[in-house]
């Protein structure tokens, strides 16, 4: 299969970008690398842009040129907080983008989509979620994706498109060191920065009715994420449509017990702090993903120790490259 990758040398595009050109597919990526880099996906050929700028005609003559079957769309901005103090520039790059490559798509004849979407879609859903659970973002990068799900399903109705929208829940690790999360958006990454800067890691809220009072989260391993990408592209229904699937492990780890292992693994005797809850924080929140193992036989195989442990030589790697 010849692919196109979108944010194809980002966090999860570039593990999905190897695994893609390691079973033999053709791999084209297009990014803007703000936060993406040519070095996570050596001999995989690069084309730098920002797909939000009114630039279908572009991808249309590269999916031309490179003959692509498929596409994985992964980019788009993914800060919430940036997206809340600028909605409109978020709506513009992610809904934006994801218009732009469905344009190309229908010019270029490419009838396979897989769209990065996200759980957040959910907004402040609680328990465990599944794909019929009711939609409220309470972000603008929540109704961004939502918004670019929405877009993905019209396009189904009006030309041959068969797609898949992947919501993920709690992303983390690294499936070789340089291929490690780079951007302290996430709980480990965060953490990491603190106990580097001998500041306790902070647990919001520890009267939650879970386990151990602190909020239960959905933590899936970023090669596992890839697989499922990969999984999709070859079972996507012969109809067109757009079938919206999660991406998790199914079962709930709290904060307090990730952010121990955190500091268990980088050696740190620092303790938790805990601070007050933040508003909108659900206690639990745990995908149900029996929809993508039904239909592709994925699964989620690592562990939360597996998520922390190759989260920790990834920062080892990238701490020493700065040393250097």
């Amino acid at each position: 299969m010849r692919v196109l990758v979108t944010g194809g040398a980002g966090y999860i595009g570039a593990h999905t970008s190897r695994l893609l050109e390691a079973r033999g597919d053709y791999v084209l990526v297009v990014d803007d690398l703000v936060t993406g880099s040519r070095d996570r996906i050596p001999g995989i050929p690069v084309v730098e842009g920002n797909l939000a700028n009114g630039s279908a005609l572009q991808l249309e003559t590269l999916m031309h040129e490179h003959r692509i079957d498929a596409v994985i769309h992964f980019a788009g901005q993914k800060q919430v907080a940036e997206s809340v103090v600028n909605p409109a520039w978020y709506y513009e790059q992610n809904v934006g983008s994801v218009a732009q490559v469905l344009l190309a798509m229908e010019r270029a004849g490419v009838t396979k989509l897989v769209f990065s979407s996200s759980a957040a879609v959910y907004g402040d859903a609680s328990g465990a979620i599944s794909e019929a659970a009711q939609t409220s973002p309470i972000n603008p990068y929540g109704a961004t994706k939502l918004v670019g799900e929405q877009l993905i399903t019209a396009c189904a109705a009006a030309w041959p498109l068969r797609a898949a929208s992947l919501r993920y829940f709690n992303v983390g690790g690294a499936g070789t060191p340089e291929l490690g999360d780079t951007q302290a958006l996430n709980l480990i990454p965060i953490c990491f920065e603190q106990i580097a800067a001998g500041l306790a890691p902070i647990v919001f809220g520890d009267d939650y009715d879970t386990s151990d009072g602190t909020c239960v989260r959905d933590y899936v391993h970023v090669s596992d994420v890839a697989d499922a990408h990969l999984a999709m592209l070859d079972a996507l229904p012969e109809q067109p449509g757009n079938t919206v699937l999660n991406i998790g492990t199914g079962i709930g780890t709290t904060v307090r017990t990730m952010v121990e292992a955190i500091l268990a693994v980088s050696g740190s005797d620092l303790a938790v702090e805990v601070a007050g809850r933040r508003i909108g924080d659900p206690a639990a929140v745990v995908g149900v993903v029996d929809g993508i193992q039904d239909l592709t036989g994925w699964r989620a195989r690592y562990s939360v120790s597996d998520i922390v442990e190759s989260a920790w030589r990834s920062r080892q790697y990238f701490d020493g490259l700065s040393v250097n």
